[in-house]
């Protein structure tokens, strides 16, 4: 399959040149809010958060009083991402200094690792690095008072949840009010994937909030001009198809499949063997590394491979400490991993990105396409390919997947957007007044009049429209089951109060009409003609000096959605899906699906068909829903 996305960048080198101090563009901007007590910092995978978090932290240390410095991250690998660091030589007054002691991100158990935070929170040391889970567990066996004038740095910060369950989120809250804690929160992606927000909207609007975007980083490099994103469709079992989208003459992280889903065999051992065996012949394991040499069929050479799916605690540590200290491009070629290696960990020579299985998650896609979008001089171009399964027209059960393409797809799409150049949209005023070079005059539409508007706006837009995409009353709505006007002004204003929920009328309308607008406008067609711009919709060009909003709202603004979908599977495909939505409508008890399932099976018998949920018949329709309900149950019961 041809990518869904390709998207070429102008290389300015704007994002990775440095300034006096040695900070790139990125943490430039976040170090002029280093004076926030709270701060929440959303930039990209590879945009330099870990580097910006030193400058921040190392001036509360020597120019606001604080004391202590504690990095959070949710796993050991990334560790290394806060290592020391020669700062002073760069242009900054100090260096990041860690001391191996307080380095907590290696082997060993949570009762040792405790009992170090409660001796540096007591002790005369500035910095110390741990685990998310290392951090919940000191918080529960210390005193909180040890945490006043400290700075809590928390790594991958979506894994905080306002769910009064979820543990670090519940140490968040606690720090902030019962503490003189600051808190600088770091992340790719402020979407959680899930209907629980990362943060509650009382405690999110006591965030400084500083927001750098894929376009912003991507035009902005030296090396990297491309990116591709792709979806490619196998039958049968992975491990045999494999070998037609892993070149292993570029470097490589392959994530296998949950051995949950669908697509996993259930034995993710015999699933590396089988792609190592689609490479070549294994030579040898060095003792000392873990690394796996594999002699490659076609030409001979050497293939270096880290296995992380590996069960084995202390070989696992072997390939993982490799890892985390490699220097050199040809040190790895390929990176086998199940649940690691996705975010927070850097390969800045990594070039693809390959997933097996259904991504429903659209952080976990932002952050799997992160891993190859480091800039490199070993690379031109970076992709991200999601290897999946073509369901089978005939095979009822694979409908349980078509929920996940949905995701896949609607999440395919707002990875353009993110890829995408920002314009700025105003209000369209006096006649003959030319918009500067990347904005838009509109007529009847509302600038942010709040800060809290404007923060939204330019900084959570990306993820409210993921919130959006993947929100069920969307998913019904998408299709053309409900008029454009409905779904925009009724439909997405509603979830847009779910998630700020302390925001006034007002102010829900000038966002909602941010978002139609901005999806619209990057999913619309823009073409050039005699020095006018003209944008696609609703199938003609319109005049982009013409455009008014009450032509916008009658637009679905994410139809592109289901266009690149029709373009990418079959009409079996398609059919299924249509299945599953239908699902989502269905209003039959069980009691009564059960009572009508002897009629349904004498229909199928006597027809050789099965009823049509869109037939003139309205016994043929109750039916057919009574078998979407039954075929429903049996997924979620696993019979």
């Amino acid at each position: 399959m041809p990518n869904l996305v390709d998207v070429e960048y102008e290389r300015t080198g704007a994002s990775t040149s440095v300034n006096a101090l040695g900070m790139r563009e990125m943490q430039e901007r976040a170090y002029e809010a280093r004076n926030s007590q709270y701060l929440l910092l959303k930039a990209p995978p590879a945009s330099g958060k870990s580097r910006a978090l030193m400058f921040l932290a190392l001036d509360k240390i020597y120019n606001q009083g604080l004391k202590k410095v504690i990095v959070a991250v949710p796993e050991r690998s990334i560790g290394s991402s806060f290592a020391s660091t020669n700062l002073v030589d760069r242009g900054f007054f100090a260096n990041w200094e860690i001391r191996d002691e307080n380095n907590l991100c290696t082997p060993g158990g949570d009762a040792s690792k405790v009992a170090a935070v409660r001796r540096f929170l007591e002790g005369p040391d500035a910095l110390l690095v741990c685990t998310h889970a290392t951090l919940r567990f000191a918080h529960e066996a210390v005193d909180e008072a040890l945490f006043d004038d400290t700075l809590l740095a928390i790594d991958e910060f979506h894994h905080v949840s306002a769910d009064p369950n979820s543990r670090l989120g519940a140490v968040l809250r606690s720090v902030m009010s019962n503490t003189s804690a600051h808190v600088i929160a770091m992340t790719g992606s402020y979407f959680r994937g899930d209907a629980i927000p990362v943060l509650e909207a009382a405690d999110e609007a006591k965030f400084t909030k500083v927001t750098y975007n894929y376009y912003q980083q991507l035009n902005g490099y030296t090396y990297m001009k491309s990116l591709g994103i792709g979806y490619h469709f196998y039958q049968g079992r992975y491990t045999d198809t494999v070998h037609e989208v892993l070149d292993t003459d570029r470097k490589t992280i392959l994530h296998i499949p949950s051995v949950q889903s669908g697509e996993s065999t259930k034995d993710k051992h015999r699933e590396v063997d089988g792609i190592l065996d689609a490479i070549g012949t294994v030579v040898n394991q060095d003792d000392e590394t873990g690394v796996i040499l594999v002699e490659r069929a076609s030409d001979g050479r050497m293939i270096k491979v880290a296995d992380l799916v590996q069960d084995e605690a202390a070989q696992r540590s072997k390939i993982v400490e490799y890892l985390r200290t490699m220097e050199a491009e040809d040190d790895i070629d390929l990176i086998i991993a199940l649940g690691m290696a996705k975010e927070g960990f850097d390969w800045t020579w990594c070039e693809h990105a390959l997933t097996v299985g259904y991504r429903g998650s659209l952080t976990e896609i932002i952050q799997i396409i992160g891993r190859c979008t480091r800039d490199s001089p070993n690379k031109t171009h970076a992709q991200f390919t999601n290897l999946i399964a073509q369901p089978a027209a005939d095979d009822e059960e694979v409908k349980v997947a078509v929920n996940n393409m949905l995701k896949a797809i609607t999440a395919s799409l707002l990875m353009e957007q993110v890829v995408a150049p920002n314009f700025k949209f105003k209000t369209k005023r006096a006649a003959g007044e030319q918009p500067k070079p990347g904005e838009m005059h509109i007529a009847g539409f509302k600038e942010p009049s709040t800060q809290r508007v404007r923060e939204i706006v330019d900084g959570d837009l990306n993820d409210l429209k993921a919130q959006i995409l993947q929100d069920p009353s969307m998913l019904k709505a998408m299709p053309g089951n409900v008029d454009p006007e409905v779904m925009n002004k009724v439909l997405i204003p509603k979830i847009i109060r779910t998630r700020y929920p302390d925001m006034t009328e007002a102010e829900v309308e000038e966002v909602r009409q941010h978002v139609v607008v901005d999806s619209v406008i990057k999913n619309g067609e823009i073409k050039d003609v005699d020095g006018k711009k003209f944008v696609l919709m609703a199938n003609r060009f319109v005049n982009i000096n013409e455009l008014n909003l009450d032509l916008i709202d009658q637009v679905n603004p994410f139809q592109k959605a289901f266009e690149i979908l029709s373009k990418s599977v079959t009409k079996q495909v398609l059919k299924m899906i249509q299945d599953a939505i239908d699902e989502t409508r269905l209003e039959i008890s069980e009691e009564e699906a059960l009572l009508v399932w002897p009629k349904v099976q004498a229909f199928v018998r006597e027809r050789g068909q099965k009823p049509d949920v869109r037939s003139p018949d309205p016994l043929e329709r109750r039916l057919a829903e009574a078998l979407l309900f039954i075929q429903k149950r049996k997924r979620e019961l696993g019979v």
